[in-house]
């Protein structure tokens, strides 16, 4: 099913912002910065924001480029992104932080990535798969907590992303856990999407393997969804055959959402997410 789709995630996610650079420092600096705009952003409006703040540093995103910039040239550039204020100080403070402890280069640790202002542990993982392979844990955001307890992964249903990372990494095997962010977040933003998704396009609730499928509304507003073939997307050469066998349930159909209760602050916000 996912790779016959492509998704944001697949040209503008984290894991593309490397290759504009050249230097290794500055690519895994790239990946950093482009994972601590993106919370609460749309993967197209993050990806301006790091060609723009790329281009207002001369071409490149440095650490100390980016301690040399005014806040008013970082703001202006990253300026549509959500919560750019506060990314403002967070980005700026950062990269201080990486050039007086650790070298101005990206920590190898979720414990150090997650000491810096403005970073948790979704992207301290994925900080961490992408500059570095190194495979530590699962990236869990908004669309893998959605979509895995939509599909019943998770008994009882998880209550945040921390709830939802555990359970995954006590079964998924380990080879998979980099890969799992990536094939989920693009088939939320595309299909399993939060508002409205796409039951009728989707293998599984068409096939009676999701318990939480819904009936599709016949919309003239609806963005239409082209489905490539196989042999035409570039997503099937990039990830891993994921096969999980999921078995259909007769129960009552149950989306889950997250109460406000069960979040800490700053998860609500968007450090942790």
């Amino acid at each position: 099913m996912r790779s016959h789709i492509t998704a944001p995630v697949d040209t503008m996610g984290c894991d593309q912002a490397q290759f504009k650079e050249t230097d290794p420092r500055s690519q895994r600096f790239a990946t950093l910065i482009s994972l601590m705009l993106s919370s609460q952003t749309k993967d197209e409006v993050t990806d301006a924001a790091v060609s723009k703040l790329r281009a207002a540093l001369g071409g490149s995103l440095s650490v100390d480029g980016l301690i040399a910039a005014d806040d008013a040239t970082i703001s202006d550039a990253i300026g549509k992104v959500g919560f750019w204020r506060r990314k403002t100080e967070y980005i700026k403070k950062a990269a201080q932080r990486l050039r007086d402890e650790f070298d101005s280069d990206v920590p190898k640790t979720v414990d150090e990535l997650c000491s810096l202002p403005g970073v948790g542990p979704k992207m301290a993982f994925l900080a961490l798969q992408v500059a570095w392979n190194l495979n530590v844990g699962i990236g869990v955001d908004v669309h893998v907590h959605r979509i895995t307890n939509r599909l019943g992964w998770h008994k009882p249903p998880t209550k945040n992303p921390e709830e939802t990372r555990l359970n995954l990494q006590s079964w998924l095997p380990t080879e998979l856990h980099p890969h799992i962010n990536h094939m989920l977040v693009g088939f939320g933003q595309v299909i399993c999407t939060p508002v409205g998704p796409r039951c009728d396009l989707c293998e599984l609730s068409t096939k009676g393997l999701c318990p939480s499928v819904q009936k599709t509304a016949k919309s003239k507003t609806r963005k239409a969804v082209t489905l490539a073939s196989e042999a035409s997307t570039s997503v099937s050469g990039s990830l891993p055959k994921v096969e999980i066998e999921i078995k259909a349930e007769e129960e009552n159909t149950v989306l889950y959402t997250i109460p406000d209760n069960s979040l800490h602050s700053e998860v609500k916000n968007e450090e942790a997410w």
